[in-house]
Parts: C-alpha cells; structure tokens; sequence
C-alpha cells in the first residue's frame, strides 16, 4: 500500500467491523480466532501478498479471500500489465474450478466475473466479446443476483457491464447481441447503489458508465457522483485506494 494511513485491523477488530467491510456482498464471518480470521485482517490492512497466501493454504473455504485480496491487488496497484493479466488469469481458473464444483458458489462466481471484466479491459473489450468472455461474466453475475438479490457489488459489476458493451459495439448491436440495455445499466446502478451506499468504486462506475451511455449532458451528475466518492472515510485498504482514484479523477 503507498499510504500509511489506512485502516489497521486484527482478528479481534475485523469481526466487529465485519458488516461494514462486506456491506458489498454477503459473506459470514470467520470464526473467532480462526486463522481465517487473521487472513481478512491482512486483507483489509492492505497486506494482499500475506492474505492471498495464507487464503490459500485453507484450500476452497480460503478461496474467496485470496481471489479478493489476488484481483484487488492486480487492479489497483501492480504495475506490470503482464502480470495483472496473469494474476486475473489466475483468479478466473481458481473461481471458475470452484463454480464448477459448486455452481451456486456466490463468492467464486462474483470474483470469477470480477477478473473476467479486468482481464476483458486489460486485452481489450472487444477481444474479449469475440472470445465469449462477456457472456460468461453476465451470466456469472446475473446467477449472483438471482441467488443473493441483496448483493451490492453484484449489480454495480452487472451495470458497469451493460454500459461498456453499450459503448464498445452500440446499443443497438449490444441489445441483439448480448442482451444489454442503457436502461437496465442505470438501474442495477440505482439499486447496487442502495444496497451498498459507501462503494466509492460503485460511484466512480456510475459516473463513468453516464458519460458513456449519454455524453457531455451528464458531466454534472459524473462530478457530482466522483465529488461524494473522494468525501468517503474509507474503511479498509480498498476504499483508500478507491478514495484516491476519485481524488485523482476530480483534478484530473
């Protein structure tokens, strides 16, 4: 992490901050002083490296913390592009063994699509619609929210997909081909929204997702979005990062 002032948390700290740090995506807390424990302390202290080892020295129930903690690293602060892509490749192969063993694993399939939408950006968009990526990362997120309807991030991921295949082949191609539609974007961004109000990362999306879909008539609200991003008080590393971007993206 390049700032050192980010949240710190311990075992004992992370259980009670638990409900705030996963407001994003349902996932039961570890048990008191289980090694796992430890894991998603370093996870949200911003120790990746040590998280996502010790993630997978506790086989599939390790998996989703060190995907999270593998994808999150790669995306913001690995500067190697081959090495992003090759982490998100990594991240994709676990997930997607894990969806096939258990195909309602809500965890794998949101983290599957997660590096899927990443490597996609990384390879570029369009490549990675011709390979059928972006038809296996809205299907993984459309089976999350079916399963989980409460998952935030789930419909952000989901929004940020409609918007970008809209901006990448047009809507009119988009909505024949892959089912995507500007309406339905705005949306999933209303409710992911709602469901998890403190996603700086979720905010930026939208912002982002406005400008693409409807062009300059909506740089005020993109302001407006990026300005309530950079005022969060971040609540672990990954907020801290995403705080920053926002930052970066209002002087920019």
């Amino acid at each position: 992490m390049p700032y050192t002032d980010v949240p710190r948390y311990d075992a004992r700290s992370l259980l009670t901050h638990w409900p705030r740090l996963h407001a994003g995506h349902a996932l039961p807390p570890p048990a008191a002083g289980a090694p796992l424990a430890e894991g998603w302390a370093l996870y949200h202290s911003g120790e990746f490296e040590r998280a996502a080892a010790l993630g997978l020295l506790h086989g599939p129930d390790g998996l989703a913390l060190a995907n999270q903690a593998t994808a999150i690293y790669a995306n913001y602060l690995e500067p190697r592009e081959a090495v992003r892509l090759s982490m998100f490749r990594q991240v994709i192969e676990r997930a997607g063994a894990q969806v096939a063993a258990e195909p309602d694993n809500c965890q794998a399939l949101y983290w599957q699509a997660y590096a899927l939408g990443r490597y996609s950006q990384g390879i570029s968009v369009a490549r990675a619609l011709a390979q059928g990526l972006g038809t296996k990362l809205k299907g993984a997120l459309e089976h999350v929210i079916e399963l989980q309807p409460e998952h935030g991030d789930a419909h952000l991921a989901l929004a940020a997909f409609h918007a970008e295949v809209i901006d990448k082949v047009g809507a009119l191609v988009g909505r024949m081909t892959y089912g995507v539609r500007a309406e339905t974007s705005i949306e999933l961004f209303e409710r992911g929204l709602t469901l998890h109000p403190h996603s700086a990362a979720g905010m930026m999306e939208y912002a982002r997702a406005l400008l693409m879909l409807h062009g300059e008539s909506r740089t005020g609200e993109a302001n407006k979005l990026y300005e309530k991003a950079a005022a969060l008080t971040p609540a672990d590393a990954r907020e801290r990062l995403d705080v920053e971007l926002a930052r970066a993206g209002l002087t920019d």
